[in-house]
């Protein structure tokens, strides 16, 4: 018989699946909790098991997709079918950077409410295939999108942290030291690199001005293009661009 962990934050609907999916016959629960942590813990000290029902947002510091991971890191491709009612870009975010391949679920809470059609999600996994939930799919996919558009995707990792605490107000001497950088011109460097990637080089001689633009880019979260005249121009999701007060 199927061996399966219950890690689902809602007590009454937790009660309600370990009570369904053991009705089945067909699978046993043998333990259910709140947490990641807690789940990994139960994984590492009591027992594995055959497949893991998590939801996606849990209790304590963990997300489902996070615990996955986690536990999945101590024992590979362990089976999971991950399930949800929250749409948040994070979560996406997450399951698309978690680098899940196989052994796996990702479906809506709503899309599946009865065991008997969790049951077939579990089977799966435990067998090695995978199945997403084709909303859940088109969402990750507007993740990637938007991801890939960001201005941050032009920077390498080290650039990229610059660029966010230069956007926080931060000196080149406190961006330094917070970094572990002895010489403040380290960051000016990487300054350099930054205003050169988002095109801010060229058209702003006054390296005050292209600081605070590189600022707003991070703050606005998509490029902008300043013209002779000053005037701001972003890109719309139609790849037109406008200026920045109309958008």
């Amino acid at each position: 018989m199927t061996k399966v962990l219950v890690v689902e934050d809602n007590e009454k609907l937790r009660k309600a699946l370990t009570a369904g999916l053991e009705a089945t016959g067909e699978v046993r629960i043998i333990h259910d909790c709140d947490s990641g942590e807690e789940a990994l813990g139960y994984c590492l000290e009591q027992q594995q098991p055959d497949v893991i029902l998590m939801d996606v947002q849990l209790a304590g510091q963990m997300n489902g997709i996070e615990a996955t991971v986690a536990i999945r890191r101590e024992f590979p491709r362990q089976p999971v079918v991950l399930y949800s009612i929250q749409d948040d870009d994070a979560y996406y975010r997450a399951f698309r950077h978690s680098g899940i391949l196989s052994h796996y679920a990702y479906v809506r809470k709503s899309n599946y409410l009865l065991p008997e059609m969790i049951l077939p999600l579990l089977e799966d996994a435990v067998a090695g295939r995978s199945f997403i939930d084709p909303e859940i799919e088109t969402r990750v996919q507007e993740v990637r999108d938007k991801d890939d558009l960001s201005p941050l995707s032009l920077l390498e990792p080290n650039e990229q942290e610059v660029a966010r605490m230069l956007a926080q107000g931060m000196t080149n001497e406190q961006i330094a030291a917070q970094m572990g950088f002895r010489d403040k011109r380290t960051i000016s460097r990487t300054n350099g690199l930054i205003y050169a990637a988002w095109g801010l080089a060229g058209n702003a001689t006054d390296t005050k001005v292209a600081r605070t633009r590189a600022a707003l880019i991070v703050c606005e979260g998509r490029l902008i293009l300043w013209d002779e005249a000053g005037t701001a121009w972003v890109m719309t999701e139609r790849d037109k661009w406008v200026a920045w007060e109309d958008a």
